[in-house]
């Protein structure tokens, strides 16, 4: 399937490409931090907000799913470029503020997180070794992180000093600039292939349903998403209504829960790798996320504030540090010529859990609380754990 002309060129070095991607997904990050961030300066409203979610979210699920092929045929790089050009068109959309204005800048947005995670697993799957391969996709994984942690120290400061259209135009700045680096490094990794026939749904599904391995990941990956989406979104508000904290109490915990985060898609990548035990690994992030939020859920108001914080970091160490892991095992199990497609058909799943999560904690936390709420999603990631458990069995006939 390679051009006679691969076989005689020098191997495509890897921490360009890990780099290049790594900052891709900080730059979706980023831009999807940007209008949150400067919501109380623009005057954009909680359900203005939601909708701009709900769109990037309905339109990345069909992205993901759909863009395999078309990564099979441009390149994870020159998809690279294209994500970060919907980002350069969202932001000025975003800017206008009106409701209108973010539902379409949320679904240029979309247009950017679908691909960018199948992308690259394409590229660096054929980059890597077998036997690094869980810790490299860990550390592409810190992306989120990384970007996350920009958006919230940067972009508010840039908005009490310049203005929101300012953290608009300097997240649109960056995307302009991945994109002349994208381009830059696009010919060093293009590799010309016979490009593959085209998947029917039915043909993608198939690859997401046809190993049981691979469709347990993706049925633990809508509570795993879940789990992750709402410690992000209200954890502080469970911090201050139902754990005794302040204000700045909760948001230092939910601090110490993103530096949990980024410790363990690096620190689980490592582990992962020097065991050679991915889906062990998997179980064991499965129930430790499930403990946290049911412990903090049930009985997190007893608990003192150094048991409290220690909870914190231990939760994001899992229910946001599981990605990296996640993405390696399928790129390990997927067919190795259908690796964009059949990560693509997987997070269509771990969409969906990011898509309903924040509808379920509402229902729940209305009808009985937020501390059960949490309950309630401990017992979903128990269910994706067991997934894991029983998907694995076929490990030793695969």
């Amino acid at each position: 399937m390679v051009d006679r002309n691969a076989a005689v060129r020098p191997a495509p070095a890897l921490l360009p490409a890990l780099g290049a991607m790594t900052l891709l997904q900080a730059l979706v990050a980023f831009a999807l931090f940007a209008p949150g961030v400067v919501a109380p300066r623009a005057h954009i409203e909680v359900w203005q907000l939601s909708i701009f979610s709900c769109a990037v979210f309905a339109v990345g699920i069909p992205a993901s799913f759909w863009g395999g092929g078309f990564i099979a045929r441009a390149g994870s790089l020159r998809i690279a470029s294209l994500c970060a050009a919907a980002i350069v068109v969202a932001m000025p959309l975003a800017a206008l503020g009106s409701t209108a204005a973010l539902l379409a800048a949320g679904i240029c947005l979309g247009l950017a997180m679908g691909p960018e995670t199948p992308a690259s697993a394409a590229l660096l799957a054929r980059l890597v070794t077998a036997e690094r391969r869980t810790f490299v996709f860990s550390v592409r994984q810190t992306g989120n992180q990384i970007g996350a942690v920009c958006g919230s120290l940067a972009l508010p400061a840039i908005a009490i000093a310049f203005g929101p259209a300012w953290c608009y135009a300097v997240v649109g700045l960056c995307a302009l600039l991945a994109i002349v680096l994208f381009e830059w490094l696009r010919p060093a990794y293009a590799v010309k292939l016979v490009p593959p026939p085209k998947l029917d749904l039915r043909a993608r599904l198939a690859l997401m349903t046809a190993d049981r391995r691979i469709a347990m990941l993706a049925l633990a990956s809508m509570p795993f998403s879940a789990m992750q989406v709402s410690l992000n979104t209200v954890f502080v508000t469970l911090g201050t209504r139902e754990l005794g904290l302040s204000h700045i109490e909760a948001g230092m915990a939910l601090a110490c829960a993103q530096a949990g985060g980024l410790v363990g898609r690096l620190g689980w990548g490592f582990v992962a790798m020097r065991l050679d035990a991915p889906r062990m690994v998997l179980i064991v992030i499965g129930l430790g996320m499930a403990f946290c939020a049911a412990l903090l859920g049930l009985d997190g108001g007893s608990l003192s504030r150094t048991w409290q914080f220690a909870i914190a970091a231990l939760f994001g160490l899992t229910a946001s540090g599981w990605n990296g892991v996640f993405i390696a095992e399928i790129a390990r199990l997927a067919p190795q010529d259908r690796i964009g497609e059949t990560t693509g058909a997987v997070l269509t799943a771990s969409y969906a859990g990011l898509l309903v999560a924040p509808a379920l904690v509402s229902i729940l936390d209305g009808v009985a609380g937020l501390g059960a709420a949490f309950f309630a999603l401990a017992c979903l990631a128990l269910c994706g754990t067991v997934a894991l458990i029983w998907g694995g069995r076929d490990n030793a006939s695969a």
